[in-house]
């Protein structure tokens, strides 16, 4: 069995190699960002590995370096609006205010709902388009279907190109179970549009007159009992409402996701995976990286979001721990000025007053030297002791991090260090997309 690489890494550079990692290919994010041709940066990756602010630090950046950007983010959390320092964001562009240089920063978050009512509203004449919008079934449908919100994502994407009013788009990508539910959602929406139920529930419209009407008359003679138990009279009734009204449009759903589902594919469109260095994360990043592989779109690389690094890489995790025993428990190895071996000597056992007795005295006397010197003792100790869990942290995610690389060494990585607090404002945005671009962490 062949070693893991992480452990071999170790062993060959000795302990200064856990101080932070260091990927053999380092992703720069300055020029993907200054080329006019990318018109397109798809930050993707699983829940909660910090994509909306990778995404907003990127917008920013390209924005300060020239361009014209929006960022669309599908972050219900709102954060982006307010690290822009905008009240709200909604389903229009909103210009940044405070940005530096040139060009122009605008930002968005996707609204599903109202995404979907323009896409009815702009593919069905005023009087089918009201007929659906009213109908409970499109109204459940738009509001929680299960991927609707990638889909709607999608849809968004590619009207914002059609426009050609931005340089850039920066896309945040939903905060779904899987990173993969981007790329899926038009399949899936696609795949329920032609479902067996849905040609079913269409075909008494098609087939017109006696024949519709002698088609509907069996067929729901059929399904009522059945159909009518699982989703209720009323229910199946809006479904049958919203088929007949969606029919003529629900080609203009597949045609759009195609185009959409291209446009990722192209030239000027770059994917950016964004993961922690954690073991689930960086698996979700493999799969993504192997799906993009698989779908021929253009991955430019990983960024590797809150490593952690220390500015004492030299002293290791074993060495901070024994000292920190040592100094918790000093009658393990002699400490200070020669006082153990006064402890061991023969000429103290006749004193009146054993070397332990001393000692107890000495503590016994408040703020005495003793005592100052035993408080440093146990906050030294406990420094010693913090020291190696952050050096122990620092090789779990060498080694995880190494793992990711071994498997797939032809991505790109781009590494961003662990802050200590949330990114809030324009300055902190800045702030991140320095590091990216300087692509290592800062010890801390």
């Amino acid at each position: 069995m062949s070693p893991d690489p992480a452990e071999a890494s170790e062993t060959a550079e000795g302990p200064e190699k856990g101080r932070r990692l260091s990927p053999a290919r380092v992703l720069d994010v300055d020029p993907l960002l200054d080329d006019p041709k990318t018109r397109i940066v798809v930050c993707c990756g699983a829940g909660g590995v910090g994509k909306t602010t990778t995404a907003a630090a990127l917008g920013l950046r390209a924005a300060e370096r020239g361009r014209k950007v929006v960022v669309l983010t599908i972050d219900p959390a709102k954060r982006l609006a307010q690290s822009m320092g905008i009240d709200s964001l909604d389903n229009v562009p909103r210009r940044v205010k405070g940005t530096e240089g040139d060009g122009e920063l605008h930002a968005m978050m996707l609204d599903m709902k109202r995404t979907f009512d323009e896409v009815v509203e702009a593919h069905a004449d005023p009087q089918r388009a009201a007929a659906i919008l009213a109908n409970p079934f499109y109204q459940s449908l738009s509001a929680g279907f299960a991927g609707t919100q990638e889909y709607m994502a999608m849809e968004k994407l590619g009207q914002l190109r059609a426009r050609d009013e931005w340089d850039l788009i920066v896309v945040d990508t939903p905060p779904s179970r899987s990173a993969l539910d981007f790329l899926d959602a038009p399949k899936r929406l696609g795949s329920f549009l032609d479902g067996r139920l849905i040609r079913l529930l269409t075909a008494p419209a098609k087939l017109g007159g006696r024949a519709g009407m002698a088609f509907l008359n069996v067929g729901m003679s059929m399904m009522t009992g059945t159909l009518g138990k699982l989703l209720g009279g009323q229910l199946l009734k809006d479904v049958q409402t919203f088929v007949a009204a969606m029919d003529t449009t629900f080609g203009g759903f597949r045609t759009r996701a195609d185009a959409t589902y291209k446009l990722l594919q192209a030239p000027g469109t770059a994917f950016l995976v964004v993961a922690a260095p954690e073991r689930d994360a960086l698996r979700e990043a493999a799969y993504f990286v192997e799906r993009l592989a698989a779908e021929d779109m253009p991955l430019m690389g990983l960024v590797l979001n809150r490593v952690h690094g220390s500015g004492a890489g030299r002293l290791s995790a074993e060495r901070a721990l024994a000292a920190a025993e040592n100094l918790e428990e000093p009658r393990i190895v002699d400490q200070g000025n020669g006082k153990a071996g006064l402890r061991n000597s023969p000429d103290t056992y006749g004193s009146s007053q054993s070397p332990a007795s001393e000692t107890a005295a000495i503590a016994s006397e408040e703020g005495s030297p003793a005592d100052t010197e035993r408080s440093v003792d146990r906050l030294t100790a406990g420094l010693l002791r913090l020291h190696a869990a952050r050096m122990q942290l620092l090789s779990r995610e060498q080694r995880t991090r190494d793992r990711f690389t071994a498997r797939h060494p032809e991505v790109a990585v781009v590494e961003v260090p662990a802050l200590p607090g949330d990114v809030h404002d324009l300055a902190g945005l800045r702030d991140i997309g320095d590091r990216l671009a300087t692509g290592r962490p800062d010890p801390a």
